[in-house]
């Protein structure tokens, strides 16, 4: 059942291009990826969909409901975290989010969100002393407060190290086993294709593929099949067509005789992909 549906929404900055026949629907329970280059229409997506940006023609519905029709019970339903933290300098971790929590009528434990994000030993800490990396999971943290059924999160990973970035995907992917529903903007595909269940390729403010990862690699894929192998002390290579490789005899040779370095299917990226369908790169 999608909890998000976007028919046509256009929206313009003056003369300057927002989105523009922006259609996509959201499954519940899904982490969804918005893929696209800077200035494509995600961050104007986003704004529309978390009520920022109220001045936009078409039709969205989340929950089922008009978004025009939404209250402010509309912000105890969902989590957003934007490309640049929304955090305050002069307080501590800890007291930056007894401070959001106040604005919710329910909300988790600040202590317990710190600890999902890795920031519960800096607690007390001056957030003016925090790095790029840390504010971000700070943002992250105040995102998930309310317990939200949507997180909307942009550009979720942008300056986190690699041990933390693990930690957040991993939050993410807990998150999606429990039944929400993560709505994530990003131009860095290897995000999109490590979380999505489903990514959305925006270009000029339009929707142009929306598919699985996997499915996308498969079906615009050379079929081929890609093995390394060890001949007379040399690495040598070897490809062959993906339909009736068990029954290649060539294949089958290399596989009896030689030591197998590596076998792989010759698969595109998310980013060649992004290419060959919109005639755009990501960045």
């Amino acid at each position: 059942m999608p909890v998000i549906e976007v028919k046509n929404v256009r929206k313009y900055y003056g003369d300057v291009r927002g989105v523009e026949n922006l259609s996509f629907e959201v499954e519940e329970g899904e982490i969804y990826g918005f893929l696209g280059p800077n200035g494509a229409g995600k961050t104007t997506t986003v704004k529309i969909l978390v009520k920022i940006i109220k001045d936009y023609t078409g039709e969205v519905k989340v929950f089922g409901k008009d978004l025009r029709e939404w209250g402010k019970d509309y912000y105890n339903k969902i989590g957003v975290s934007f490309e640049f933290p929304a955090v305050y300098s002069r307080l501590t971790a800890l007291e930056n989010l007894q401070f959001f929590a106040s604005f919710y009528k329910k909300h988790l434990d600040p202590m317990e969100v710190l600890k999902m994000v890795g920031l519960d030993k800096e607690a007390n800490q001056l957030v003016a002393g925090f790095s790029k990396g840390m504010k971000k999971k700070l943002d992250l943290a105040r995102a998930l407060l309310p317990d939200p059924e949507i997180l909307f999160l942009d550009e979720p990973l942008e300056g986190l190290d690699p041990a933390s970035a693990r930690k957040i995907k991993d939050l993410l992917l807990e998150m999606k086993r429990s039944g929400k529903t993560v709505f994530l903007t990003t131009h860095n595909m290897y995000v999109a294709d490590e979380l999505c269940d489903r990514v959305a390729f925006i270009v000029d403010g339009a929707v142009r593929l929306v598919d699985n990862p996997s499915e996308l690699k498969v079906k615009m894929g050379k079929r081929l099949v890609k093995v390394e192998y060890v001949e007379d002390g040399n690495v040598k290579t070897a490809e062959f067509p993906l339909e009736g490789i068990g029954q290649n005899e060539e294949f089958l040779n290399i596989l009896r005789n030689h030591e197998i370095r590596r076998i792989n299917t010759e698969e595109p990226t998310l980013e060649e992909i992004f290419l060959k369908v919109t005639g755009r790169r990501l960045v």
